[in-house]
């Protein structure tokens, strides 16, 4: 078989994806909370929204915001959002609660600093926030206690993980449990350390699927990050996977975990040892990981950041069963077009023939793998789908594999009525025109891209 995207093989997809259960998904904004139905695109007129709010590799006094639809192509929202009254903000962690309000938890000093204090910012909006207290951690002779993470529980409490350190070896973290004991997050119970896995780990982050709870953590000797698992939040765990286990490379720290629409996991993670942000995926259940990938816009700039996962309206909606071309949104003279089985974007107008009318006209089904996604069907009954990066049109084998390379998600393109296509089974991957050939690349996170990938549907030229 030809050359595929980096990631995982297609036999590892789908064995992966058979065994998903239900209950190994994560929905909404509760960090680490697994639901209790399939992950799947957002219906018409919705939009995947992740957040994420790193403080800056110039700067640990405030923190931006940035937003994506896609867990790749992060956008800045707004700048300097937050800037507590005193001290610093680093390895801020969001979530958002059941009053409405979005919950930012962060360490208060810089890493030379004796730091007892965790911070905690509130916003009704993500852009705006007012800072709520400082508050001490209860351990004695605490010397610093570091990036605190958000995690709700499937009994609706939330947590958060700090990582602590006492006077008599400073350097040496150990992962606690806080749990909040009111509603409006002020009142925290003792702190509990996370059985099993020890001491000298730090940024400890954990998701749940089903019954079972999964840490990510760095090792602060091998810098590596590790993977845990136990069936209670607060342990005992017990660590499974350590040094390169994973392919990301060590000096690697701050790993965040979320679940993408198409059901795979991905995880981010700060390697500030080259100055780097990267993503990886894992499409079962995280026994394996495509190779680590920079992060687009944001890589160099932002630090140790976690993200959150919402549905929200005003995303693309385009009507199912009906026939539509679909117009370039930078080259409007260009449209798709069938020729030879692949999809082309060559110039089409009135005086076109009305076989190339035909070829640029297309039957809009739902995702063949996702009815909440969107699927393509030409003029010979043959579906759109990706082989080897390129775009073209096949007959429906009736494999996973071939409705999963024919299934697109609708993102926001760049311009009104634009809708910008991802790849189901490859996410941040877009149809994007290239010498006016049409191919799943991945996003680049430029305007250059984000216009070459979006694409106006229209009346059938057909």
């Amino acid at each position: 078989m030809s050359t595929r995207p980096p990631t995982p093989s297609r036999r590892t997809l789908l064995r992966a994806m058979a065994a998903l259960p239900a209950s190994a998904v994560l929905l909404g904004e509760l960090p680490g909370l697994a639901g209790t139905a399939l992950a799947a695109a957002p219906p018409g007129g919705s939009a995947t929204r992740y957040t994420i709010v790193p403080f800056l590799n110039s700067n640990d006094g405030t923190v931006n915001v940035y937003q994506s639809d896609d867990a790749t192509d992060f956008r800045l929202l707004k700048s300097s959002a937050y800037t507590p009254p005193g001290n610093r903000i680093r390895d801020a962690s969001v979530f958002k609660h059941t009053d409405g309000y979005y919950y930012l938890t962060y360490t208060t000093h810089t890493w030379q600093d004796v730091s007892t204090t965790i911070g905690f910012a509130r916003s009704s909006d993500r852009a705006n926030w007012t800072f709520l207290y400082d508050y001490t951690v209860p351990i004695t002779n605490l010397s610093r206690a570091w990036a605190p993470e958000w995690f709700v529980d499937s009994d609706g409490s939330v947590n958060v993980i700090v990582s602590c350190s006492v006077t008599s070896d400073e350097w040496i973290f150990t992962p606690y449990r806080l749990k909040a004991t009111n509603s409006a997050l002020t009142a925290w119970s003792s702190p509990v350390a996370l059985s099993g896995i020890g001491a000298n780990h730090i940024d400890t982050y954990i998701v749940r699927t089903g019954s079972t709870y999964h840490a990510f953590t760095k090792n602060e000797t091998t810098k590596y990050i590790e993977y845990a698992t136990a069936s209670s939040l607060t342990g005992p765990y017990t660590i499974s996977r350590t040094g390169d286990w994973a392919g990301w490379g060590s000096y690697r720290e701050g790993p965040s975990v979320i679940q993408l629409d198409n059901g795979s996991w991905r995880i981010f993670f700060d390697g500030y040892g080259d100055g780097t942000y990267y993503y990886a995926d894992s499409y079962d259940t995280f026994a394996t990981w495509s190779a680590p990938t920079a992060l687009p816009v944001v890589s160099g700039t932002a630090r140790h950041f976690t993200v959150i996962k919402e549905t929200v309206s005003g995303g693309p909606s385009l009507a199912k069963n009906v026939t539509r071309s679909f117009q370039s949104a930078n080259y409007s003279t260009r449209y798709w077009q069938t020729q030879s089985s692949l999809l082309n974007l060559p110039v089409v107008t009135g005086s076109s023939t009305a076989a190339e009318k035909s070829a640029s006209t297309f039957t809009v089904v739902a995702g063949l793998a996702d009815s909440n996604g969107y699927s393509f069907r030409d003029a010979s009954g043959s579906y759109l789908r990706h082989w080897d990066f390129r775009a073209r049109f096949d007959a429906n084998d009736g494999t996973s594999t071939f409705a999963k390379d024919a299934t697109f998600i609708a993102r926001t393109g760049s311009s009104s009525g634009a809708i910008r296509w991802e790849s189901y089974n490859y996410p941040g991957y877009y149809l994007r025109h290239y010498n006016y050939q049409l191919r799943v690349e991945r996003t680049a996170g430029t305007d250059l891209f984000r216009q070459d990938s979006s694409f106006v549907p229209v009346g059938a030229w057909g």
